[in-house]
Protein backbone atom coordinates (compact mmCIF):
# COMPACT_ATOMS: atom_id res chain seq x y z
CA UNK A 1 0.00 0.00 0.00
CA UNK A 2 1.46 3.49 -1.29
CA UNK A 3 0.41 5.81 1.42
CA UNK A 4 0.01 9.92 -0.08
CA UNK A 5 -0.22 13.32 1.63
CA UNK A 6 -1.33 16.33 -0.59
CA UNK A 7 -0.75 19.15 0.93
CA UNK A 8 -2.31 22.40 0.20
CA UNK A 9 -3.42 25.87 1.49
CA UNK A 10 -2.82 29.36 1.50
CA UNK A 11 0.57 30.80 1.28
CA UNK A 12 1.97 31.59 4.88
CA UNK A 13 -0.52 29.11 6.86
CA UNK A 14 2.53 26.70 8.03
CA UNK A 15 3.09 24.23 4.26
CA UNK A 16 6.92 24.84 4.42
CA UNK A 17 6.46 23.65 8.15
CA UNK A 18 3.99 20.94 7.54
CA UNK A 19 6.48 19.54 4.56
CA UNK A 20 8.97 19.08 6.81
CA UNK A 21 7.52 16.91 9.38
CA UNK A 22 6.24 14.70 6.86
CA UNK A 23 9.54 14.49 5.83
CA UNK A 24 10.69 13.73 9.22
CA UNK A 25 7.98 11.31 10.07
CA UNK A 26 9.66 9.28 6.25
CA UNK A 27 7.83 11.02 3.31
CA UNK A 28 9.02 11.70 0.24
CA UNK A 29 8.24 14.94 -0.04
CA UNK A 30 8.07 17.16 -3.34
CA UNK A 31 7.48 21.29 -3.31
CA UNK A 32 5.35 22.60 -5.61
CA UNK A 33 4.59 19.63 -7.66
CA UNK A 34 3.35 20.01 -10.99
CA UNK A 35 -0.23 17.81 -12.29
CA UNK A 36 1.10 16.41 -15.12
CA UNK A 37 3.95 15.36 -13.01
CA UNK A 38 1.93 13.77 -10.15
CA UNK A 39 1.30 10.47 -11.78
CA UNK A 40 4.70 9.59 -13.07
CA UNK A 41 5.79 10.67 -9.00
CA UNK A 42 3.58 8.53 -7.48
CA UNK A 43 4.73 5.28 -9.88
CA UNK A 44 8.20 6.05 -9.52
CA UNK A 45 7.21 5.75 -5.41
CA UNK A 46 5.94 2.25 -6.67
CA UNK A 47 9.31 1.40 -7.89
CA UNK A 48 11.01 1.62 -4.97
CA UNK A 49 12.35 -0.56 -2.70
CA UNK A 50 9.80 0.29 0.31
CA UNK A 51 7.31 -2.04 1.95
CA UNK A 52 5.46 0.86 2.29
CA UNK A 53 6.25 3.88 0.22
CA UNK A 54 5.04 7.32 1.19
CA UNK A 55 4.98 10.37 -0.53
CA UNK A 56 4.39 13.88 0.09
CA UNK A 57 3.61 16.52 -2.49
CA UNK A 58 2.45 20.33 -1.89
CA UNK A 59 0.24 21.95 -4.37
CA UNK A 60 -0.79 25.06 -4.35
CA UNK A 61 -1.48 28.57 -5.97
CA UNK A 62 1.85 28.69 -7.11
CA UNK A 63 0.38 26.17 -10.19
CA UNK A 64 -0.85 28.97 -11.85
CA UNK A 65 -2.23 26.81 -15.36
CA UNK A 66 -2.05 23.81 -13.58
CA UNK A 67 -4.61 24.55 -11.11
CA UNK A 68 -7.96 23.58 -12.80
CA UNK A 69 -6.61 20.08 -13.07
CA UNK A 70 -5.70 19.24 -9.62
CA UNK A 71 -8.78 17.93 -8.28
CA UNK A 72 -9.17 15.48 -10.81
CA UNK A 73 -5.41 14.52 -10.63
CA UNK A 74 -6.21 13.94 -6.89
CA UNK A 75 -9.61 12.13 -7.36
CA UNK A 76 -7.79 10.13 -9.47
CA UNK A 77 -5.61 9.11 -6.79
CA UNK A 78 -8.21 8.25 -4.74
CA UNK A 79 -9.19 5.79 -7.07
CA UNK A 80 -6.39 3.41 -7.40
CA UNK A 81 -7.08 0.62 -4.52
CA UNK A 82 -2.97 0.48 -3.73
CA UNK A 83 -3.20 3.71 -2.69
CA UNK A 84 -4.25 5.33 0.78
CA UNK A 85 -4.39 9.42 0.31
CA UNK A 86 -5.01 12.41 2.66
CA UNK A 87 -5.51 15.80 1.52
CA UNK A 88 -4.49 18.11 4.15
CA UNK A 89 -5.32 21.97 3.35
CA UNK A 90 -3.74 24.50 5.59
CA UNK A 91 -5.38 28.19 6.35
CA UNK A 92 -5.74 31.01 8.67
CA UNK A 93 -7.81 34.34 8.61
CA UNK A 94 -6.78 37.27 6.39
CA UNK A 95 -5.47 39.29 9.21
CA UNK A 96 -3.06 36.32 10.59
CA UNK A 97 -1.85 35.83 7.02
CA UNK A 98 -1.15 39.52 6.72
CA UNK A 99 1.02 39.61 9.80
CA UNK A 100 2.74 36.98 9.00
CA UNK A 101 4.17 37.31 5.53
CA UNK A 102 4.93 41.77 7.36
CA UNK A 103 6.92 39.92 9.53
CA UNK A 104 9.02 37.54 7.13
CA UNK A 105 8.61 40.69 4.20
CA UNK A 106 8.60 38.29 2.24
CA UNK A 107 6.09 39.44 -1.09
CA UNK A 108 3.05 37.00 -1.64
CA UNK A 109 3.94 34.91 -4.62
CA UNK A 110 0.80 35.83 -6.33
CA UNK A 111 1.57 39.88 -5.68
CA UNK A 112 3.63 40.10 -9.09
CA UNK A 113 1.57 38.45 -11.45
CA UNK A 114 -1.33 40.54 -9.87
CA UNK A 115 0.13 43.90 -9.32
CA UNK A 116 -2.07 43.83 -6.11
CA UNK A 117 -1.77 44.60 -2.52
CA UNK A 118 -0.95 41.98 0.03
CA UNK A 119 -4.57 41.97 1.02
CA UNK A 120 -5.91 41.37 -2.70
CA UNK A 121 -3.52 38.77 -2.90
CA UNK A 122 -4.53 37.20 -0.46
CA UNK A 123 -8.64 37.14 -1.47
CA UNK A 124 -7.55 36.32 -4.43
CA UNK A 125 -5.25 32.96 -3.60
CA UNK A 126 -8.54 31.66 -1.29
CA UNK A 127 -10.39 32.02 -4.33
CA UNK A 128 -8.58 30.38 -6.92
CA UNK A 129 -7.64 27.37 -4.17
CA UNK A 130 -11.34 26.79 -2.86
CA UNK A 131 -11.83 23.47 -5.23
CA UNK A 132 -8.65 22.33 -3.24
CA UNK A 133 -9.97 22.94 -0.03
CA UNK A 134 -13.66 21.77 -1.23
CA UNK A 135 -11.91 17.81 -1.38
CA UNK A 136 -9.56 17.95 1.74
CA UNK A 137 -9.96 15.13 3.64
CA UNK A 138 -8.61 17.67 7.11
CA UNK A 139 -8.32 21.34 7.19
CA UNK A 140 -6.17 23.00 9.45
CA UNK A 141 -6.29 26.20 10.73
CA UNK A 142 -3.27 27.94 11.97
CA UNK A 143 -4.21 30.70 13.45
CA UNK A 144 -3.76 30.13 17.31
CA UNK A 145 -1.11 27.22 16.47
CA UNK A 146 2.62 27.19 17.20
CA UNK A 147 4.82 25.67 15.00
CA UNK A 148 5.26 22.91 17.98
CA UNK A 149 1.05 22.34 17.85
CA UNK A 150 1.04 22.16 14.09
CA UNK A 151 3.80 19.83 13.85
CA UNK A 152 1.76 17.71 16.66
CA UNK A 153 -1.56 17.92 14.77
CA UNK A 154 -0.12 16.18 11.54
CA UNK A 155 2.05 13.57 13.35
CA UNK A 156 -1.08 12.71 15.50
CA UNK A 157 -3.22 12.62 12.07
CA UNK A 158 -1.03 10.40 10.15
CA UNK A 159 -0.35 8.39 13.82
CA UNK A 160 -1.55 5.23 11.96
CA UNK A 161 0.40 5.14 9.38
CA UNK A 162 3.89 5.98 11.02
CA UNK A 163 3.35 5.51 14.87
CA UNK A 164 7.33 4.59 15.07
CA UNK A 165 8.96 5.57 11.80
CA UNK A 166 8.64 9.23 13.28
CA UNK A 167 11.50 8.58 15.78
CA UNK A 168 14.84 7.57 14.18
CA UNK A 169 17.41 6.45 17.13
CA UNK A 170 20.71 6.43 17.87
CA UNK A 171 22.86 4.53 20.35
CA UNK A 172 26.44 5.71 20.88
CA UNK A 173 28.50 3.74 23.06
CA UNK A 174 31.97 5.65 24.68
CA UNK A 175 34.75 6.22 27.40
CA UNK A 176 34.05 8.72 29.55
CA UNK A 177 38.04 9.57 29.89
CA UNK A 178 37.43 10.39 25.85
CA UNK A 179 34.55 13.10 27.13
CA UNK A 180 31.31 12.78 26.77
CA UNK A 181 28.69 12.72 23.40
CA UNK A 182 27.90 16.43 22.70
CA UNK A 183 24.47 15.77 21.09
CA UNK A 184 23.47 13.20 23.27
CA UNK A 185 19.64 13.68 24.74
CA UNK A 186 20.09 10.89 27.37
CA UNK A 187 23.24 9.58 28.75
CA UNK A 188 23.58 6.23 30.99
CA UNK A 189 26.62 5.64 33.02
CA UNK A 190 27.69 1.89 32.94
CA UNK A 191 30.81 2.12 34.98
CA UNK A 192 29.29 0.42 38.22
CA UNK A 193 29.26 -3.12 36.64
CA UNK A 194 31.94 -4.82 36.87
CA UNK A 195 34.50 -4.50 34.58
CA UNK A 196 36.06 -7.06 32.06
CA UNK A 197 39.06 -5.28 31.58
CA UNK A 198 40.65 -6.32 35.00
CA UNK A 199 39.78 -9.87 33.65
CA UNK A 200 43.09 -10.69 32.17
CA UNK A 201 41.15 -13.05 29.77
CA UNK A 202 38.64 -10.73 28.44
CA UNK A 203 40.87 -7.48 28.58
CA UNK A 204 41.97 -7.78 25.25
CA UNK A 205 38.28 -8.56 24.00
CA UNK A 206 35.40 -5.80 23.44
CA UNK A 207 31.45 -5.44 24.33
CA UNK A 208 31.08 -7.23 20.69
CA UNK A 209 32.77 -10.37 21.77
CA UNK A 210 30.36 -13.18 23.52
CA UNK A 211 32.79 -14.04 26.12
CA UNK A 212 32.49 -10.50 27.19
CA UNK A 213 28.89 -10.67 27.38
CA UNK A 214 28.15 -13.55 28.64
CA UNK A 215 30.49 -12.05 31.84
CA UNK A 216 27.85 -9.24 31.91
CA UNK A 217 24.98 -11.26 31.25
CA UNK A 218 26.14 -13.07 34.75
CA UNK A 219 25.98 -9.93 36.91
CA UNK A 220 22.42 -9.60 38.87
CA UNK A 221 22.70 -5.76 38.32
CA UNK A 222 23.56 -6.02 34.95
CA UNK A 223 19.86 -7.96 34.31
CA UNK A 224 18.00 -5.44 36.56
CA UNK A 225 19.67 -2.74 34.74
CA UNK A 226 18.59 -3.48 31.48
CA UNK A 227 15.26 -4.29 32.44
CA UNK A 228 14.78 -0.96 34.41
CA UNK A 229 16.75 0.78 31.10
CA UNK A 230 13.88 -1.05 28.91
CA UNK A 231 11.09 -0.25 30.93
CA UNK A 232 12.21 3.47 30.82
CA UNK A 233 12.56 3.64 27.39
CA UNK A 234 9.19 1.73 26.46
CA UNK A 235 7.31 4.31 28.92
CA UNK A 236 9.01 7.61 27.40
CA UNK A 237 9.78 7.48 23.57
CA UNK A 238 5.95 6.63 22.67
CA UNK A 239 5.66 10.16 24.44
CA UNK A 240 8.82 11.60 22.68
CA UNK A 241 6.66 10.88 19.25
CA UNK A 242 3.51 11.98 20.87
CA UNK A 243 5.34 15.76 21.40
CA UNK A 244 7.05 15.54 17.49
CA UNK A 245 10.58 14.45 18.81
CA UNK A 246 12.45 13.20 15.49
CA UNK A 247 15.68 12.13 16.65
CA UNK A 248 16.99 10.50 19.96
CA UNK A 249 20.33 9.75 20.78
CA UNK A 250 20.68 7.69 23.57
CA UNK A 251 24.88 7.71 25.02
CA UNK A 252 25.63 4.71 26.99
CA UNK A 253 29.62 5.36 29.00
CA UNK A 254 31.68 3.40 30.46
CA UNK A 255 35.62 4.10 31.48
CA UNK A 256 37.11 3.50 28.17
CA UNK A 257 34.61 2.45 25.84
CA UNK A 258 35.89 -0.72 24.97
CA UNK A 259 33.78 -3.25 27.12
CA UNK A 260 30.49 -2.53 29.07
CA UNK A 261 29.41 0.28 27.07
CA UNK A 262 29.53 -1.63 23.86
CA UNK A 263 27.73 -4.61 24.95
CA UNK A 264 24.91 -2.84 26.38
CA UNK A 265 24.43 -0.53 23.09
CA UNK A 266 24.42 -3.48 21.06
CA UNK A 267 21.47 -4.44 23.42
CA UNK A 268 19.66 -1.63 23.38
CA UNK A 269 20.20 -1.26 19.49
CA UNK A 270 18.60 -4.65 18.87
CA UNK A 271 15.55 -3.69 21.97
CA UNK A 272 14.90 -0.48 20.11
CA UNK A 273 14.35 -2.61 16.56
CA UNK A 274 11.96 -5.27 18.37
CA UNK A 275 9.97 -2.15 19.56
CA UNK A 276 9.78 -0.97 15.63
CA UNK A 277 12.21 1.64 16.26
CA UNK A 278 14.17 2.88 13.32
CA UNK A 279 17.96 2.47 15.28
CA UNK A 280 21.56 2.91 14.63
CA UNK A 281 24.38 2.16 17.08
CA UNK A 282 28.01 2.91 16.56
CA UNK A 283 31.10 2.59 19.14
CA UNK A 284 32.68 5.73 19.18
CA UNK A 285 36.06 4.74 21.68
CA UNK A 286 36.09 1.04 20.61
CA UNK A 287 39.02 1.86 17.79
CA UNK A 288 40.42 4.30 20.39
CA UNK A 289 41.30 1.29 22.96
CA UNK A 290 41.70 -1.42 20.64
CA UNK A 291 45.06 0.52 20.03
CA UNK A 292 45.67 0.81 23.70
CA UNK A 293 45.21 -2.76 24.34
CA UNK A 294 48.09 -5.07 24.98
CA UNK A 295 48.61 -7.87 22.09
Amino acid sequence: MTRLVVLSGLSGSGKTLAAKTLEDMGYFSVDNLPAPLIGPFVDLLDRGEAEEPRGAFVVDAREREHLETLPEAVESLRSRKDTRLTVIFLEAADETLARRFQASRRPHPLARDLDSSLAESIREERRVLTPLREIADQIISTDDLSPHDLRRLLMESLREDVERAALQCKVVSFGFKYGGVRDADMVFDVRFLANPYFDHQLKSLSGMDAEVVEFLEAQDDDGEFMSRLEGLLAFILPRFVHEGKSYLTIAIGCTGGRHRSVAIGERMVRFLGQRGYPATVSHRDLLREAERAPS
